[in-house]
């Protein structure tokens, strides 16, 4: 039978034209023996046939580990129609010239030596297929898959407001104490504002409090935006008895040109203490206490006499200049000292507005200036910084 492959080239590169095409098969020229029948080449016992299986077997195993290592895809499907091709392929050639001109005697074993050879090509070829396709797979999921390793897009990431910052440091401090911390509204009526502190309508003290005040329907109570939060420590009052140890935060009005030391609004915490057997000294461990913790263990404190219209005594809390350590500098006009709020015991007339028995309890108030600390925590020269939105002030607090 012609042998469909042209032999080219005896040598282990061999040359086949093979369906007008010309592929290269790295094949020995034993390959040869198929074109043969086994009278032709004198294979006459099993052991014989054995060994002509083994020897394609062996072909076949080293020509497939050749093209698999060369990992080229027009090659190893070359390479696997030369051996499977129904038309001219080795195995279709081995039928035709060893399995059906054997002799009789011959054929059994033949037949059973070929499906041997082809069970084995079939499975190296299941087995081939199955690496191709993972390593296809493998590729592919590379390729999609995102690189968690490579920089993210850098966002800018916001941080609190140095004035929250204070509040909450302010807060942490007092509720360690056993304050607790209370809120209430901006929009006030003036009883709570003036007069239930002991501010009376006509009194000198509101002159520099003056206020917003808000249009009122006819008949209806007026109302004003809160000149401090003291108003939320009578309202307190009025709805629980003593014990009482409060702070209130929260933004206030005052009708102010804006400047550098100056806002027509600004924040403040006030704070309150009222129970039986609260003295002077109490006042001063609490005021001295803080004053360390805000500012530093360093910090010393004085309390100098002043007025406020709802504590008697009063007084306003001093430190040690923070710029200079109290040697004196242009910050604290070479004092050595800079005054941080005013404060005092609560004047026994505002009890009276709230049914306390000024005769059995007594207690301390006092007002911080959140901007203000701040300005000395921070060292910020002008309070217009804080309501700028200016992000280069902002992000030296991130």
């Amino acid at each position: 039978m012609p042998c469909p492959y042209m032999i080219a080239d005896v040598r282990p590169s061999v040359r086949y034209a093979f369906d007008s095409r010309l592929i290269f098969i790295k094949m020995s020229e034993r390959l040869q023996k198929i074109d043969q029948t086994l009278q032709q080449l004198g294979v006459g016992t099993s052991d014989q046939v054995s060994a002509l299986f083994a020897e394609v077997r062996e072909l076949f195993n080293s020509e497939e580990a050749l093209h698999r290592k060369e990992n080229d895809a027009a090659n190893l499907q070359a390479f696997w129609t030369a051996w499977l091709g129904r038309k001219s392929g080795v195995l279709t050639r081995i039928t035709e010239n060893w399995l059906k001109p054997s002799q009789p005697e011959q054929k059994r074993n033949v037949g059973q030596e070929l499906n041997a050879l082809k069970s084995h090509i079939e499975a190296v070829r299941v087995e081939q297929t199955a690496a191709i396709e993972a390593a296809a797979e493998q590729t592919a999921i590379a390729r999609e898959r995102e690189d968690l390793s490579l920089p993210g897009v850098t966002r800018p990431l916001g941080s609190r407001h140095p004035l929250r910052q204070t509040f909450e440091e302010i807060e942490r401090i007092f509720l360690s104490l056993g304050y607790s911390v209370v809120a209430g509204p901006e929009m006030e009526t003036p009883y709570y504002n003036f007069e239930a502190l002991n501010i009376p309508e006509h009194h000198p003290a509101r002159d520099n409090m003056d206020t917003f005040y808000m249009a009122a329907p006819q008949g209806a109570a007026p109302l004003l935006l809160r000149t401090h939060t003291s108003p939320m420590q009578v309202r307190t009052m009025e709805k629980q008895q003593p014990p009482v140890r409060i702070i209130v935060p929260g933004k206030v009005y005052r009708r102010d040109n804006p400047d550098a030391t100056h806002g027509f609004i600004f924040h403040q915490i006030e704070g309150l203490a009222v129970d039986t057997d609260i003295t002077f000294c109490d006042f001063k461990g609490t005021v001295e206490y803080f004053v360390r913790e805000f500012l530093g263990p360093k910090v010393k404190t004085r309390l100098r006499p002043s007025y406020f219209p709802f504590t008697e005594p009063s007084v306003e809390v001093d430190a040690t200049c923070v710029f200079c350590g109290g040697r004196g500098c242009n910050v604290c006009k070479q004092s050595g000292w800079i005054e941080l709020f005013g404060a005092g015991m609560v004047d026994p007339a505002v009890y009276g507005f709230v049914n306390y028995d000024a005769k059995k309890y007594s207690g301390f108030a006092f007002g911080l200036g959140v901007e203000r600390l701040t300005q000395l925590k921070y060292n910020i020269n002008d309070l217009q910084l804080y309501f700028q939105n200016d992000v280069r002030f902002l992000r030296q607090f991130a």
